[in-house]
């Protein structure tokens, strides 16, 4: 039977209607993941430029700090002593700084020869004494916190443990935690045995809670291996520091009231020298190993720069740290967002 040219039409019109409804469908298929694709994309592009300008702006951040760190250095010399205090502009409060695009930029320096350093606990004790003038400080440091609070034993018992993490046998020391005790912590993992790389090593030592970390962390430093003599600067060191230093063989720190009196004493300006600073009336009393009294110094040559940035919401973070000498430079970054 032969259709009419009026039914032929109608069906070439349905047939025309699938095949446009078919390319559209194509089409759609097509086209949402295009766009899927551009819109990542352009977030990517976008994320990559936000992060090229923090970087730049913390950059930025690092060098000026950099030319203030010089420009302590020779007013210093101008005026014929190399001292570093809390009255100089590198120790002023950080402040936030409006950017044209819109955000902020903060920075910020802080002496790192104020901190305890902690690859200085692997110097070994003089003979008949159990441990040495820094193990000494260490042991009083960790005692100096109400919370969490640590007992001496305690104190003499994480430090074992540091040691036993730093030096180059497998033999746990009389306290101590070696191999053994870490092959039992999920997942397992074994002591170092070397010196520190990073203060954050210290989260892996036994019997350091993560609580008593975050209370030690602002404290401590690990200084390059340069070879030179590092000296503890007592006039940036904060009251946790400098209730550590206490006579040979007394392991309890400083009271919490002589460490107010020798903040006090050291003002703004700081101690005028290391010999005013032992005479003083909470150390004048205090027999100190000539070893810690060597350590004791009144300038300081590592710094950490801290600088901040919010561009387009997004917080990033540059942490660096500075060696002063002829120039600064940048021995360590890191950096981070949010």
């Amino acid at each position: 039977m032969n259709l009419s040219s009026s039914a032929r039409r109608e069906r070439q019109r349905g047939s025309a209607l699938l095949v446009t409804l078919l390319i559209f469908a194509i089409g759609i298929a097509l086209v949402v993941p295009m766009y899927r694709e551009y819109t990542l994309f352009l977030k990517r592009a976008a994320n990559s430029f936000t992060a090229e300008q923090s970087s730049a702006y913390l950059r930025g951040g690092e060098e000026l700090a950099a030319l203030v760190l010089i420009q302590d250095r020779l007013l210093d010399r101008e005026q014929g002593a190399e001292r570093d205090d809390l009255s100089e502009f590198w120790s002023r409060e950080s402040q936030a700084y409006p950017l044209d695009e819109g955000g902020w930029l903060q920075g910020k320096l802080e002496d790192l020869q104020g901190r305890f350093h902690l690859n200085s606990l692997d110097a070994p004790p003089a003979q008949g004494q159990r441990f040495s003038p820094a193990q000494e400080q260490f042991i009083r440091l960790l005692q100096t916190f109400t919370e969490p609070q640590v007992s001496q034993q305690e104190a003499i018992r994480i430090t074992a443990a540091v040691l036993d993490w730093m030096d180059g046998d497998t033999q746990p020391r009389d306290l101590g935690a070696e191999d053994l005790y870490y092959y039992d912590a999920t997942p397992p993992y074994r002591a170092a045995n070397r010196r520190f790389a990073s203060v954050s090593e210290l989260r892996a030592v036994a019997n350091m809670s993560p609580d008593l970390y975050l209370a030690l962390e602002p404290f401590l430093t690990v200084w390059p291996d340069t070879g030179e003599r590092l000296k503890l600067n007592i006039n940036t060191s904060p009251a946790q520091v400098l209730r550590t230093l206490n006579s040979t063989g007394d392991y309890q720190p400083l009271g919490e009231v002589e460490g107010e009196m020798l903040l006090q004493l050291r003002g703004e300006n700081g101690f005028e020298s290391v010999e005013e600073f032992l005479n003083s009336p909470p150390m004048a009393e205090r027999e100190l190993a000539e070893e810690l009294r060597q350590n004791l110094g009144l300038d300081s040559d590592y710094f950490l720069f801290s600088g901040e940035t919010d561009i387009a919401g997004r917080i990033t973070r540059l942490y660096s740290v500075l060696h002063r000498g002829q120039q600064v430079r940048a021995l360590v970054r890191s950096s981070g967002s949010l």
